[in-house]
């Protein structure tokens, strides 16, 4: 035996040299053990914009530690390693790359800002899949995965039609989260709630029969253009006078009606809220209920639109200040306070989302919150810490139907 025993064990070296053993002798394919019970993990698949952090390692680590206890128990196990397309993050990067050259991705048309996506795919998709070696990821390589391979775009179109076919899909207009710093739709969890201080501005509607007003309190006034409603919760002895009455939207001149619903949070402002259905997800629960119409006035560009009246073409931020000056001048505004509230914003963008009243496809929640609620009350699942289930079920229990198309 040559050569000198180092004094600290040098992990880089050693399992360079051992991962493609591994790899090359088929050692993590399940054809080793062609008899076995089959056995599967299908690895969440990584976007290919990024590169792996702890909370990889430590998911990682637990799906490795899975798949080879049911190897050496005999199984034909089969970990299946793959990247996501990750398309609005990846389209972010890709445009960012064009700023830089001043190119614009619409001057540079579909079909070459396409095969620019490809070609940054190319460079960059290969850093995770070296990070996974170098964890000692024991994946099937041979199988490995690109969410846009022929294979698995026919699978997504499969399931999507038979998923359609059940109900389970669906289009429809429904309130959606809107990045105007994107131009799409995004998901609940691409919002990130911050706490932020704001304005509370009290606005008085007066009834049609002049018998004064009722007054409203909301964080978005320059949405009030488009208010159908005003509502107010059944059992609040205050207001259960006028449910029934009309009123006259100040700036605007439209008879709305005054409407009860129990979704009124009796202690929030007034107790009386503006009902904006294409613009709040609340708002168009009532709005179905009472049957209320919808009317957007901020378009997909954050400006307002021409249902806005003399505001039209106006940031919203902008036609915010605008609306108050207006509603100070008519006689109509109540007050105004400082306010701290929750405020969603983009997280790719960093844009405040918009709710919007959107035509998109959305997944039924319905029929599959249940069961997934019943395997862990029967304790066919179980939580570890069980603590955990709370947080699960409050979760589970208030779902809403969750919007899968994007606007690239």
């Amino acid at each position: 035996m040559t050569g000198e025993l180092k004094g600290s064990y040098d992990p880089t070296s050693v399992e360079k040299r051992w991962y493609p053993i591994w790899e090359e002798s088929g050692a993590f394919q399940p054809e080793t053990n062609p008899d076995g019970e089959p056995f599967t993990i299908v690895i969440p698949p990584l976007n290919v914009t990024g590169v792996l952090h702890i909370g990889h390692a430590l998911d990682h680590s637990i799906q490795d530690a899975l798949i080879r206890r049911k190897r050496m128990q005999g199984y034909a196990a089969l970990w299946l390693p793959g990247t996501d397309h990750a398309g609005i993050a990846t389209q972010m990067v890709v445009e960012q790359d064009l700023a830089a050259e001043g190119i614009d991705r619409h001057e540079l048309g579909r079909e070459e800002f396409v095969d620019r996506i490809w070609a940054w795919k190319r460079r960059s998709g290969g850093r995770i899949t070296a990070q996974m070696r170098a964890l000692g990821d024991s994946c099937d390589w041979s199988r490995e995965r690109f969410t846009m391979d022929d294979g698995l775009s026919g699978a997504v179109r499969e399931v999507f039609v038979r998923l359609y076919e059940k109900g389970l899909i669906y289009r429809g207009y429904r309130i959606i989260n809107w990045s105007p710093g994107l131009m799409t739709a995004i998901s609940d969890i691409e919002v990130e709630h911050r706490d932020t201080l704001g304005e509370l501005v009290r606005i008085t509607y007066p009834f049609l029969d002049g018998s004064g007003g009722i007054t409203v309190a909301t964080t978005r006034p320059e949405t009030m253009l488009g208010d159908t409603g005003v509502a107010v919760h059944p059992e609040d002895e205050r207001y259960r006078d006028v449910i029934g009455k009309m009123v006259r939207l100040p700036l605007m001149g439209r008879e709305i009606p005054v409407v009860a619903d129990e979704a009124v949070d009796p202690e929030f402002g007034t107790g009386a809220v503006k009902v904006t259905p294409a613009h709040d997800p609340v708002d168009f629960e009532i709005g179905q209920r009472a049957d209320l119409p919808p009317i957007q006035v901020i378009g997909e560009d954050a400006r307002m639109t021409a249902a806005a009246g003399r505001f039209v073409g106006m940031d919203r931020f902008e036609a915010r200040s605008a609306v108050i000056e207006a509603l100070k001048a008519g006689g109509f505004l109540a007050g105004v306070e400082e306010h701290r509230h929750s405020v969603g914003y983009c997280s790719r963008s960093g844009s405040v989302v918009e709710p919007l009243l959107s035509l998109q496809w959305f997944v039924s929640v319905e029929g599959l919150a249940g069961p997934a609620i019943d395997v862990i009350r029967e304790d066919v699942t179980r939580f570890i810490p069980k603590r955990w289930e709370n947080n699960y079920f409050h979760g589970m229990e208030n779902l809403h139907d969750w919007c899968i198309s994007r606007q690239l």
